[in-house]
């Protein structure tokens, strides 16, 4: 046997695999150096989010409300005292069924829908509810917020301090080891679970399997939550926390976003992990990490906490 032609087939017979995989858009091959510029290029878009007038720094300011009438504006002496806009801006009547109703001064200039405020009903933002009622207030917006059986009120402010400051994020280092290819285990039945929010409120999901891989030749697992209205690259959304939670990460958890398993397997790109929404403002609320994805393991790829400038 021509043991060197044999191996020159060999040779060929894996390159040509490589090359088909490569035409197929397989999501379990890697190039280090166009993987280390993805990863690179994923946070620029970040933090241009993040950026953006309406991303998470331009909430500014937040509270609870329950049944009564409250005082809404600026001043010191209001019931719900926003943190900009104008003094007066009405009066908030919250009835025993958890209908709002606005009553608006006039010469606030605060709009609804373009048009004065005057009487509205307002229409909280929770799931499922796309067009809930926004008042503009110049550069800012207020609006209600039902999470569960609260419901709570919002001020967003496009020129808020936070946004206009922000510098950025501190990451660990980007390492290909931390793009973990994992088993898919689908469960006979998606299962309905119930997560935590950062202020203690449950939050119902979809919990339709669990991502099983290996670091260092120990077994851990992660289940994710369907999002059956994200796009194909975001549909299963993992809530995980680590050994890092709380020290160098953020201690409530942090978010991993993944497309849906091929062929019984899916790509966990750790160095793609981020911090909720709730670790950039605190007048947002975020699922915390569910006990059964706290992994016995330092995840020291994606995002840290401690070194975030706000």
């Amino acid at each position: 046997m021509n043991f060197r032609k044999w191996g020159c087939g060999v040779l060929l017979l894996l390159l040509l695999a490589l090359a088909a995989c490569k035409q197929q858009g397989s999501p379990f091959l890697l190039d280090s150096r166009q993987y280390h510029r993805d990863v690179e290029q994923w946070r620029s878009q970040r933090i241009a989010r993040l950026r953006a007038p309406d991303g998470w720094l331009s909430y500014i300011g937040s509270g609870r409300l329950k049944e009564g009438s409250y005082h809404v504006g600026s001043a010191p002496t209001n019931d719900v005292v926003l943190p900009a806009g104008p003094e007066q801006l009405g009066t908030l009547d919250i009835g025993a069924d958890g209908v709002a109703v606005i009553n608006g001064r006039a010469g606030t200039g605060a709009t609804l829908n373009g048009t004065p405020l005057r009487q509205a009903t307002l229409q909280p933002v929770t799931e499922g509810v796309r067009e809930a009622s926004r008042l503009q207030l110049g550069s800012g917006e207020f609006y209600l917020v039902r999470n569960g059986t609260m419901l709570g009120w919002r001020y967003r402010d496009a020129s808020s301090a936070r946004r206009r400051d922000f510098r950025g994020i501190d990451y660990f280092p980007v390492e290909t080891h931390w793009r973990v290819e994992a088993q898919w285990h689908p469960f006979p039945q998606a299962r309905q679970a119930v997560l935590l929010t950062s202020i203690g409120t449950p939050l119902p999901a979809t919990m339709p399997g669990e991502a099983v891989f290996e670091i260092e030749g120990r077994s851990y697992r992660l289940q994710p939550v369907l999002d059956e209205d994200a796009p194909a690259s975001r549909r299963f959304f993992f809530v995980f926390s680590d050994r890092t939670s709380g020290r160098e990460t953020y201690g409530g958890a942090r978010y991993l976003y993944a497309a849906a398993p091929q062929d019984g397997k899916l790509v966990l790109d750790f160095n793609r992990a981020q911090n909720p929404p709730c670790a950039l403002t605190p007048h947002v609320v975020c699922p915390i990490a569910p006990a059964i994805n706290r992994l016995e393991l330092a995840v020291t790829a994606g995002e840290k906490y401690q070194a975030l400038v706000q």
